[in-house]
């Protein structure tokens, strides 16, 4: 993971006075996974076009698998896979008849397009019109196309709609699977705890500009937000809380506290609670979620959609 998949350099896209992205800067290494977040609107899609070469920036640089993609070839081509948020095929063909016309594109041998099918589960729709298809079907058969050429990069705009949880988790796995054959990854998506443990990096967007880049526990860290422990005793509730007075957010049942620390005070909590000895029957703790950091750090209160 020491070389950069991605490297971008204070880039700015603009349409008119409106800039769609200003001025990010971020470097993605190569086998790792990047959940790209933000409101509607913060950029996400047209950083992800300028990463696609399928339009250029506005200012300063972009590299992606070591070449300009505003201006690489069809080999640059072969090496990304792109599956957008709104998948649209050509409905009066079949799932296989699909894959194959991408498989040209990318000058691919036509063999692996039923490989790709059975990968992600489509192998008993193969030879049905895609006008058939439900919404998942045409995610998977989007999937099938991205991976076409076993890509060094892809780029996945809200992949898991319409997707079953039992065929997200299984979409999850075949992106495993990718990035421990050293693919690069970067995920945007509205569902933020399925990204919590997949992801090494988060970079979350605002208005088009780059507000935080790290990895969850970096990020906790940045947003100074609480980590809630409940703590359940044995004995008499009272005693307890008066013990841990400073701590305490509030009862939460006969034998129930719940108490909230700074998060690099944990550990120091944890001890406090421990030397209770029996008085306490159970311990629970609650790290601040994906959800908490971005509400903390990409919230847009003008996004009401």
């Amino acid at each position: 993971m020491s070389e950069g998949a991605i490297d971008l350099q204070a880039l700015t896209k603009r349409y008119g006075a409106h800039a769609a992205v200003s001025e990010v800067s971020m470097r993605v290494p190569e086998g790792s996974c990047l959940a790209l977040l933000g409101h509607n609107g913060a950029g996400k899609t047209t950083l992800m076009k300028l990463m696609l070469g399928l339009t250029r920036a506005s200012a300063g640089s972009i590299a992606v698998l070591g070449a300009d993609p505003g201006s690489a070839g069809l080999d640059f081509r072969r090496r990304i896979g792109f599956l957008p948020e709104n998948v649209a095929f050509h409905e009066e063909i079949s799932g296989l008849e699909t894959l194959r016309f991408y498989a040209r594109l990318k000058k691919e041998p036509l063999e692996v397009c039923g490989v790709l099918l059975e990968r992600v589960g489509l192998t008993h729709a193969a030879e049905r019109r895609v006008k058939t298809y439900s919404k998942g079907m045409r995610q998977r058969l989007g999937l099938a196309q991205a991976l076409i050429g076993r890509p060094r990069l892809l780029l996945l705009d809200e992949p898991t709609t319409g997707l079953d949880p039992v065929l997200r988790q299984e979409f999850f796995r075949i992106i495993q699977e990718l990035e421990a054959a050293g693919a690069t990854v970067v995920l945007s998506s509205h569902i933020l705890t399925e990204l919590e443990a997949r992801t090494d990096l988060i970079a979350i967007m605002k208005r088009g500009r780059l507000v935080v880049l790290g990895d969850l526990d970096t990020l906790r860290r940045e947003a100074d937000l609480p980590v809630r422990i409940r703590v359940t005793v044995s004995g008499e509730t009272a005693v307890i809380a008066e013990r841990l007075g400073d701590l305490v957010r509030k009862r939460s049942g006969e034998h129930s506290l719940e108490l909230t620390c700074a998060l690099p005070d944990k550990m120091a909590v944890l001890g406090r609670i421990t030397a209770l000895g029996r008085a306490v029957a159970d311990i629970d703790i609650e790290l601040p979620s994906l959800d908490d950091v971005y509400l903390r750090f990409g919230h847009d209160p003008e996004d009401v959609s």
